[in-house]
């Protein structure tokens, strides 16, 4: 398949302006966050900038690398670039950025209503699933898939739902943290139930549900999201579909995209109630007191 690819060209592989945009982030993060600050408030730690750059590292492998191209030719990857898009990469940037950045991002007069509203628990967690399983709609993702603005614009708004939710579990400053241990490991439980619906959508179905990968009219259109114009008038007209690139049948394709997504799901949720539940354990456990003072008995 890789072969077969090369014809799509360098840009449309590796999309240099969004590795642009990527390095862009990373120089204001260490503009910001790094050792040239005059004071310590601010500063990122080592194990922030590790976040941080792995978090952006992996946004450029989802949507700057070959995998975005890959995701408008086979469904599984479509579901692999959702999965580390909306489930990883908030995680990573929100646990790489100080607290510092965090507040003075927060506090803006705009920013502060939106996000006092967007992170609330309950909402955010029906806001992001519910608009995430929306997307997946044949109907909607097809109307999505035929317009750059209208799929730049639900891939950012889903982004951001993700981020407002994630920062019910990892909260950047003590303001954020409306919810307990317990609790964060009960929302973290109900995320994965209410984006299952969807997952079974897709992998019980028998048919193929869009038409961006069935539809050689539909299929371009989507292609043209990531492809310049020039290189797909450029293609032979016997170019039309998926089918080109991969022999796994479409409905099959489908199926492997709705299990890639509640496997990779599962193991994400998984390590993060694990992650919480052990934080929180290790915690209690420090602040344990011996409630039996030792006492030192003199003998006569």
């Amino acid at each position: 398949m890789w072969l077969e690819l090369q014809i799509f060209g360098f840009r449309a592989l590796w999309s240099p302006y969004y590795m642009m945009f990527i390095l862009g982030l990373v120089f204001l993060y260490f503009y910001l966050t790094g050792p040239g600050r005059k004071t310590e408030e601010g500063k990122a730690s080592t194990p922030q900038q590790i976040m941080f750059l792995s978090g952006v590292t992996l946004l450029y492998i989802v949507k700057g690398s070959p995998v975005d191209l890959l995701s408008h030719i086979m469904f599984a990857a479509h579901m692999t670039q959702m999965a580390l898009y909306y489930l990883l990469v908030p995680i990573l940037i929100i646990k790489g950025v100080p607290l510092e950045v965090w507040r003075r991002i927060a506090d803006r007069p705009i920013i502060r209503p939106v996000l006092k509203v967007l992170t609330r628990p309950l909402l955010a967690l029906i806001l992001f699933n519910g608009i995430f399983s929306m997307y997946h709609v044949p109907v909607v993702f097809d109307f999505a898939k035929s317009s750059e603005v209208v799929h730049a614009l639900v891939s950012t708004t889903i982004l951001f739902l993700a981020f407002c939710m994630w920062v019910s579990v990892f909260p950047p400053s003590k303001s954020m943290d409306r919810l307990s241990p317990i609790l964060k490991i009960g929302f973290i439980f109900a995320n994965g139930v209410l984006i299952t619906p969807a997952c079974a959508l897709i992998i019980f179905s028998e048919v193929p549900l869009y038409d961006t990968y069935t539809q050689s009219g539909a299929w371009l259109e989507a292609m043209s999201l990531c492809v310049p114009t020039g290189i797909l008038e450029g293609l032979p007209n016997s170019l039309s579909g998926p089918g080109f690139f991969t022999s796994m049948p479409i409905v099959e394709d489908q199926k492997l995209g709705g299990i890639i997504m509640k496997i990779t799901q599962e193991i994400i949720f998984s390590a993060i109630m694990g992650y919480v539940f052990f934080s929180w354990f290790n915690k209690d456990e420090r602040n344990i007191v011996d409630p039996i003072p030792e006492t030192t008995y003199e003998h006569s």
